[in-house]
Formats: structure tokens, C-alpha cells, sequence
């Protein structure tokens, strides 16, 4: 076994002697959530993602129905080659966004994911959602405690739940 001495192995002593006291300080300091995490500790809607019909889907996650809006921009393919992995993504120009939602007609389970969006965060959510086969593709985003959505349909060539 070879010891290494001279200015490497100092080196290499001072930056493990004060990664161990950087953590040793921390243990000092009191965690809290901050308002972020603390939107992310919601109650998980497990109701909703059990639903098998969009519609129930949405009345579960909000309750209400949602509006179309020409201010929700959904982005998907036409054509998903791979149903797999098919990306999607939502940006809204709204103000006071409080949740982004994707929801799959076709798919086994209609909600295919959800979003709580700490107040002042950019409201853009970005997914690759599976897809069981060709369908309609809903992004709701809930604003200021109204519902607003937008839709696509998607052709889903291969791939996707089914197979």
C-alpha cells in the first residue's frame, strides 16, 4: 500500500476536515417546510387517479367541470410513433395557477398526472405520457379557482399501455 504526502494529501485532509464540519453545522439549523413543499404535501388524490372515465377523473381531482381556453396551450404530436413515450407539455398564460393536470381518454386510468404549483412559479409542466392508444389528450389548469382546459387528439401508432 502506497501513503501519498506533500501537498495532495493536505489537500485532500482540508477539503474532507471541512466537508465534515459543514455538515456537522447543519445539524444546528432548524428545517421547516417552505411554502413550495408545503403545497407539495397535499393530500394525495388517490380518488382520482383510480377513476377509469375522464370525466369522473376530473369531477374527483376538482370537483367541477373546466372551461375550453384559448390561454392553455397544449403541446403533443399528431402522430406518437411510440405510445410509450409520447411528450407533452402545458404553458398557460393565466395568473394564479395553482395545478396543471394530464388526462388520457384511452388510457386504463384517465388521469395520467397532476401538478401543484407553488404560488409565483412559471406555469409550464413538461411529461412523456403513456398512451394506450389513439385518443384525446386533456391538460386542465386550474387559475384563480376556476377550471380551464384544452385538447388534442393523438394517434398512437405502436407501444403505449396495451402493449
Amino acid at each position: 500500500m502506497t501513503t501519498t504526502t506533500g501537498p495532495l494529501a493536505t489537500r485532500r485532509l482540508i477539503l474532507q476536515g471541512a466537508a465534515s464540519v459543514a455538515l456537522l453545522g447543519l445539524g444546528n439549523l432548524p428545517f421547516t417546510a417552505s411554502p413550495a413543499r408545503a403545497a407539495a404535501n397535499d393530500k394525495y388524490p388517490e380518488e382520482a387517479f383510480r377513476q377509469k372515465n375522464e370525466a369522473d377523473a376530473i369531477k374527483a381531482l376538482y370537483g367541477k367541470t373546466a372551461e375550453p381556453s384559448d390561454k392553455v396551450r397544449l403541446d403533443a404530436p399528431e402522430i406518437a410513433e411510440n405510445g410509450g413515450v409520447v411528450p407533452v407539455s402545458v404553458t398557460t398564460t393565466l395568473d394564479k395557477v395553482s395545478s396543471i393536470s394530464f388526462f388520457v381518454a384511452e388510457n386504463p386510468y384517465a388521469l395520467a398526472a397532476s401538478y401543484k404549483l407553488a404560488e409565483g412559479a412559471i406555469p409550464a409542466v413538461a411529461n412523456r405520457l403513456k398512451m394506450a392508444k389513439t385518443t384525446k389528450l386533456v391538460a386542465i389548469v386550474e387559475a384563480d379557482g376556476k377550471l380551464y382546459s384544452a385538447s388534442k387528439e393523438v394517434k398512437v401508432t405502436v407501444g403505449g399501455c396495451g402493449g
